[in-house]
């Protein structure tokens, strides 16, 4: 799934490095100048989630828990996300146990297409643009589309509706992992990977509510501008060359999209079969937009 957007973005910024009011499904409200992204069906929310996870990897038995907050407004173009949990590895060497014990405490925060990782380790918060959002945002790009093609693409489907918390959900199956999802919002994940399976489920959510300022606020750390960052001012300027290279990807032929696609680094090794799986949703994908 990620292929796809690396190139996708790669293509669309090879040359400048870097809104349907009365449709919930709209990913965009703008005008000209500051488009606007719109990422969720519902205007805001606050989401509490429980997560677990147990299982055996080599001989190891992994347990874990924690807790993550959500807090998003505007159709989800300001959202916060913030995760605190402990992974407990239990080891046996020469029949002695050995317990390690590792917590995570993350915060990351996305601001109509920016994107916030916050280092307590290094108290530090990282600044980048964020590709997908971008892409989104400036192809005017369906949300509730574009996630159930992306779901579609690594062999996805939809296998039921039920509520969760009083709310009706889509329950979708993709990759080993089952999703029930609100409007765009994930109120539960289930998934099983190299034999650890993992829970995610909220515990309360509230929709369509005041969500102040406060929950939106990082570390008083220093922020640093990831490579290549560009300015607001940088950025605008670039909008125009990107949208025509958006329409020129839209005509692409596959031999074209082949060939650029050999000289991305993650893509170059991928059988012609690979890539027009890659072209196909590439081709989706543009074409879910009102640009």
């Amino acid at each position: 799934m990620k292929y796809v957007f690396i190139a996708i973005f790669w293509m669309v910024s090879i040359s400048c490095n870097g809104s349907k009011e009365n449709s919930d499904n709209a990913i965009m409200q703008s005008n000209n100048q500051n488009p606007t992204l719109k990422r969720y069906n519902v205007k805001s929310g606050m989401v509490t989630y429980k997560i677990t996870s147990n299982g055996k990897v080599m001989g190891s038995t992994i347990t874990g828990s924690g807790s993550e907050k959500l807090y998003f407004k505007n159709w989800g173009a300001t959202e916060l996300k913030e995760e605190n949990s402990t992974k407990t590895t239990k080891m046996i060497f020469f029949g002695k146990e050995k317990i390690k014990t590792d917590k995570t405490h993350t915060i990351n925060k996305l601001d109509n297409g920016k994107s916030y990782s916050v280092d307590f380790k290094n108290a530090s918060i990282y600044l980048r643009r964020d590709p997908m959002m971008e892409l989104m945002k400036n192809t005017n790009t369906d949300a509730g589309n574009a996630g159930k093609e992306m779901l579609k693409s690594v062999g996805g489907k939809k296998i039921g509706e039920e509520n969760f918390l009083g709310y009706p959900c889509e329950i979708w199956d993709a990759m080993g992992s089952k999703q029930w999802i609100y409007k765009g919002v994930t109120l539960k994940i289930v998934s099983k990977v190299m034999g650890i399976t993992t829970v995610k489920e909220a515990t309360n959510a509230r929709f369509n509510v005041d969500v102040s300022d406060k929950y939106f606020q990082l570390p008083d750390f220093p922020i640093v501008k990831e490579e290549g960052y560009l300015s607001d001012g940088a950025y605008q300027k670039n909008q125009d060359e990107m949208k025509n290279n958006i329409n020129h990807l839209k005509k692409m032929s596959f031999e074209d999209f082949k060939k650029t696609a050999k000289q991305d680094p993650e893509m170059k090794n991928m059988t012609d079969e690979e890539l027009k799986q890659q072209y196909k949703l590439m081709k989706q994908m543009l074409n879910l937009s009102n640009h």
